[in-house]
């Protein structure tokens, strides 16, 4: 049995985990286990890497038979988080995405040592959990019951070699694009709807750096570093 922490953004994330990806990996007998960032009871946001410290610490240093990964947003993290400010010079979201990682590990690496680090996945969705929703813009309009919206969701769509690719910008962020056609949008609430209704090969199909994050954790069961 593998088991593996997944420390999460927010509600949304974490539901993400334990209703899209928790079929995949259980029939794999990889055991994802997500919480959210921080202390008990606290609602997920603010993902400071302090508070990621915190959290790695026990669960990679306390249970040294389990991985650990992270799913949380590149879009909201702060200025001052390791290697943000340089991620964003990059040319491509790849690069942004990688280049961030990288800063990260050797950030944690710094502080909890290496070979706790050899059980950490790091992973950051870019540019936002909403931009997986773009991965099947008709089932993304019916999940939230708008089915209006299907063409407007896939005319955004179209402007982009991948949902993945969906800017950042306080304009042009999926969220901002949404909520201009949908001003009700509720993350928790509407996003969860929309992503059971895409559903995860539409995303795995669509989103090739989300593929990776996924296809990483799959090769544990074969003892695979897909990094």
């Amino acid at each position: 049995m593998i088991r593996v922490h997944v420390i999460c953004e927010g509600q949304t994330e974490e539901m993400f985990v334990n209703e899209v990806l928790f079929d995949l990996f259980n029939r794999r007998e990889i055991y994802l286990y997500p919480s959210l960032i921080g202390k008990p009871g606290h609602k997920g946001g603010n993902f400071r890497f302090e508070r990621l410290l915190t959290d790695l610490r026990a669960r990679l240093l306390d249970d040294t038979a389990a991985y650990c990964t992270t799913f949380f947003d590149f879009y909201g993290l702060p200025a001052d988080f390791p290697g943000k400010d340089e991620a964003r010079q990059q040319k491509t979201s790849r690069d942004k995405s990688d280049f961030l990682l990288q800063a990260l590990s050797e950030a944690l690496k710094m502080e909890l040592g290496e070979e706790p680090l050899r059980r950490f996945i790091p992973y950051v969705q870019m540019y936002e959990f909403e931009g997986l929703l773009f991965s099947d813009a008709v089932a993304f309009a019916r999940g939230i019951n708008k089915n209006a919206l299907g063409g407007s969701f896939q005319a955004i769509r179209d402007q982009f070699d991948s949902p993945e690719e969906i800017n950042e910008s306080t304009d042009t962020a999926p969220v901002k694009r949404i909520k201009r056609l949908f001003p009700e949008y509720d993350k928790p609430l509407h996003g969860s709807l929309a992503a059971l209704e895409i559903g995860l090969n539409a995303i795995r199909r669509e989103c090739p750096m989300f593929d990776g994050w996924v296809k990483r954790i799959e090769a544990l069961k074969a003892g695979i570093d897909a990094w």
